[in-house]
């Protein structure tokens, strides 16, 4: 058993000041149960515990850490942004140098605008597409996260599209009046609602690979028939790449499935571990943000240098390494199979689904679809296998309903780790 005392410790003082003793909910491990850990440090693709405990880390900040931990030309550009100055509320050579690298890469954003969330970046663009259509409505999918906002904390009815019921306390009925959710990868129930609100939905906001109920692909034709649909009524098509964005191909999601949404959301990865969000598209509808249309939104920090500088480097180092997908994909199907080949020879009910470099581990027979299929999961054997993972020195996701991730630090040598501390751990079960 490993020694946890400090974890402990720290947890339960956090206890006493924070609200669950964490900054985000799904820190807490209420999903899996046992101890939070408490991180001390990260360097590639590894993870230290203030315990001194070391796991191989398959969070990855939430898939922002394409990289892996601490990577020596981040550090250094970091260093060198510190130096000058945090934060100037100006604009910087910085912002632009960023905003160039993004454009270069994923065409789609004519026009981009800096945040400092994913969270901030969904809201805005929908802003945008209300402000842009003069449309009310917002159609969004079931399992699908858009970051916190109220319109976006809508949950699935009883009927096919139904204006949701808030599944957050706080978030008044008239916020999400106009949120209309439903299932994920059944355009047939997209084409009916858009049929039944005519002319009223400003736009179809989607992850296009979903990491929120665990790692679901779009159904081949999914993503092509939300395109073509918004376009027959008059909607936006709003790509949520702030987990996708140069992480399922260097391009996004909109280079993997040869897609051209309307407005696309950034994050993780653009910050290089730091705070940062973007949003943008074409340039007509982009035109309606102020200073040079009637959509307001503002912020001191957008565009900090720190973040900006991050960014940079990181994308910077992706683009040198031309390789770096096709490594991610072979590594990737290696990983999937050799858990196939576990899961077979264990007899259990459980499923590995994967898209790149983002992966999920799904205890059910089921093929997993929509936000319904993942609710069936056992969470239960779930949580049993968590906690096993631990004790081998993995740090998997503490919730069935969140992806992992590996990325360029995870070499076949912790690839081969990995497969050794499932195939103990699911022994252990």
């Amino acid at each position: 058993m490993m020694d946890l005392t400090r974890s402990l410790d720290l947890q339960r003082r956090a206890e006493r000041l924070l609200p669950g003793g964490v900054d985000s909910p799904v820190r807490s491990f209420r999903a899996v149960g046992g101890v939070p850990r408490w991180i001390e440090h990260g360097q590639g693709p590894w993870l230290t515990d203030v315990d001194g405990n070391r796991y191989l880390d398959c969070i990855a900040s939430w898939g922002a850490l394409l990289l892996g931990h601490a990577p020596a030309a981040v550090v250094a550009a970091l260093a060198r942004a510190a130096a000058r100055g945090t934060s100037f509320g100006a604009s910087t050579p910085g912002e632009l140098a960023l905003a160039e690298r993004i454009q270069q890469a994923m065409p789609a954003l004519e026009r981009l605008r800096f945040v400092n969330s994913g969270t901030e970046a969904t809201m805005s663009a929908v802003r945008v597409a209300r402000g842009f259509t003069g449309r009310d409505r917002i159609l969004k999918f079931a399992g699908c996260y858009h970051g916190h906002a109220d319109l976006f904390l809508a949950q699935a009815g009883s009927g096919v599209a139904t204006q949701g019921l808030a599944s957050s306390a706080g978030v008044p009925a008239g916020a999400i009046a106009d949120t209309l959710t439903l299932p994920y990868n059944d355009a047939a129930a997209v084409a009916a609602a858009l049929e039944r609100h005519p002319g009223q939905v400003a736009a179809i906001i989607v992850e296009p690979v979903v990491g929120n109920m665990g790692c679901v692909p779009p159904q081949p034709g999914f993503l092509a028939e939300l395109r073509a649909l918004a376009t027959r009524h008059g909607a936006l098509l709003i790509l949520d790449e702030v987990m996708t964005g140069f992480r399922v191909a260097y391009g996004g999601a909109c280079e993997r499935f040869a897609l051209r949404p309307d407005l696309v959301t950034l994050g993780k990865i653009i910050g290089g571990g730091l705070p940062v969000g973007a949003y943008g598209g074409r340039a007509e509808i982009m035109e309606c943000v102020a200073p040079l249309g009637p959509v307001y939104q503002a912020g001191t920090l957008a565009g900090n240098p720190l973040a900006m500088a991050a960014g940079e480097a990181t994308l910077a180092a992706i683009a040198a390494c031309p390789g770096l997908y096709a490594d991610l994909e072979r590594r990737g199907a290696a990983l999937q199979q050799g858990l196939e080949d576990l899961l077979r020879a264990a007899g259990l009910a459980a499923r590995v689904q994967r898209v790149g470099s983002m992966l999920t581990l799904f205890f059910t027979a089921r093929e997993v679809r929509d936000f319904a299929a993942a609710q069936a999961c056992d969470t239960a054997a779930f949580a049993r296998l968590h906690a096993a993972l631990l004790e081998q020195g993995v740090l998997w996701p503490p919730s069935q309903f969140e992806a992992a991730f590996f990325g360029a630090a995870h070499t076949d040598h912790e690839i081969e780790f990995l497969l050794r501390a499932f195939a103990a751990a699911l022994r252990a079960l």
